[in-house]
């Protein structure tokens, strides 16, 4: 157990369980570490951390009651304002832990759902917030009304904490079904969208990864945008999207999602699922890695999990190793001999982000057809229909001869008949 020194912000205990092997021991500490930064992130100061060893979590009080006794001391002498858990706690033991602590206690669900209500800034990313909020809060409101006798300011309260939930369960009832019809809204506004990209035959590229990886440091690099990027948890909370021009001209949309992480709450996902199905439908998706992470194999499981509770398992992806500037030469050859296919690159610098684009083109490509176009030169639409083909393939040959303009390119096959008659855009 190791006390910090006092802080004027709310200052809180991360409590972990340790169950078996030195293995697990370790993987413990690092988890602990990572609630640390959660803590952080959502703008308290951890002042106290505990770690108990014990078989299984008691069913009762988690640590067992000897242990939360010292806990409740140990708060007590560091001061401790809020108090919380590395793991998801039973409504039960909820209930337990709060009458012997006596001070404000939440769990790493709650804690990872209050960061995303900080982060929030589009009317459909806070809806999608608190429809998960109030499915977690929701039986947690014992009858009593104890649960809701804490929430009273700080962490573990943003969202509707302080507006929605002193209410009754009805009323909550009532609010997460009008949410949730918002956000099927949204989800058919965005299929909506997905299918006239896939008329238009634009391909779209999605940034998955581990939470700080780098994904919007490398959107930011291929698009030349200025989406906030900073060392920080879950920066990224409302999907971006923009289009990307190809070296071989033609274009494609990528979008940068939400960042995963260890246990990312079933209701988030849940919640998230009409901003997330943009990486269900994506024709490609980047797993951005976090190669100089000591934690780099259990974040891509994490994400890896995250990936097939959606569904995505299937879709065609491409590992990109980030932050590879910070990697000894030994390391990144390593890595390369381990994963061939992978890519390695800084988007911090740059380097490497010219190869990822060449392969990104290659793997887009594959549904596409070598078409030669003919064009009447005086014919006044005849620019608009030889820039379309410009924009929309890859040019090999381009000849006017005598009036007749005749353009050959790689196009993709379902805008084919588009390219050829010159109507309207599908």
């Amino acid at each position: 157990m190791t006390s910090i020194a006092p802080s004027s912000q709310e200052r809180a205990a991360i409590v972990g369980l340790i169950t078996g092997s030195t293995h697990r021991r370790l993987e413990s500490e690092r988890s602990l570490d990572e609630l640390a930064g959660l803590a952080e992130a959502a703008g308290g100061r951890v002042a106290l951390r505990m770690a108990q060893e014990r078989p299984r979590p008691d069913p009762s009080t988690y640590l067992g009651s000897g242990k939360l006794n010292e806990l409740a001391a140990a708060c007590a002498e560091a001061d401790i304002d809020l108090v919380i858990f590395d793991t998801e706690l039973s409504p039960a033991q909820l209930r337990h832990i709060e009458a012997a602590l006596e001070r404000k206690v939440i769990d790493r669900t709650q804690l990872i759902l209050d960061i995303f209500a900080k982060r929030a800034r589009t009317r459909e990313g806070k809806a999608q917030v608190e429809l998960a909020q109030l499915e977690y809060l929701l039986p947690r409101l014992a009858g009593s009304g104890a649960a809701l006798s804490r929430l009273g300011g700080g962490i573990g309260t943003r969202g509707p904490g302080e507006t929605k939930l002193e209410t009754d369960r009805r009323r909550i009832r009532q609010r997460i079904q009008q949410i949730g019809r918002e956000i099927e809204q949204v989800r058919q506004r965005r299929a909506q969208l997905r299918e006239r990209r896939q008329k238009r035959a634009v391909p779209t590229v999605a940034l998955v990864g581990y939470t700080n990886a780098g994904k919007t440091t490398l959107f930011n690099r291929l698009t030349r945008e200025g989406a906030e990027a900073t060392d920080a948890l879950f920066v990224t909370l409302d999907p971006l999207v923009r289009r990307v021009r190809l070296p071989d001209r033609r274009e494609l949309l990528l979008s940068d999602t939400v960042g995963f992480i260890d246990r990312l709450p079933h209701a988030l996902v849940a919640a998230f699922r009409a901003t997330l199905e943009e990486v269900v439908e994506a024709d490609l998706v980047l797993h951005v890695i976090d190669a100089a992470s000591p934690e780099r194999e259990r974040h891509m499981r994490a994400v890896h999990a995250v990936l097939s509770e959606l569904g995505a398992t299937d879709v065609a992806r491409i590992d990109v190793y980030n932050k590879c500037d910070l990697l000894e030469a030994g390391e990144r050859q390593r890595l390369r001999q381990a994963d061939p296919a992978a890519i390695l690159l800084s988007a911090a610098t740059g380097d490497g982000c010219a190869e990822l684009l060449e392969i990104v083109a290659s793997r887009v490509a594959l549904d596409t057809r070598r078409v030669v176009f003919e064009f009447d030169a005086h014919d006044q639409s005849a620019d608009d229909r030889v820039r379309r083909v410009y924009r929309h393939g890859r040019v090999v040959r381009h000849v006017a001869v005598d009036g007749r303009v005749t353009v050959e390119a790689d196009v993709p096959r379902r805008l084919i008949p588009w390219l050829q008659t010159g109507e309207s855009a599908p």
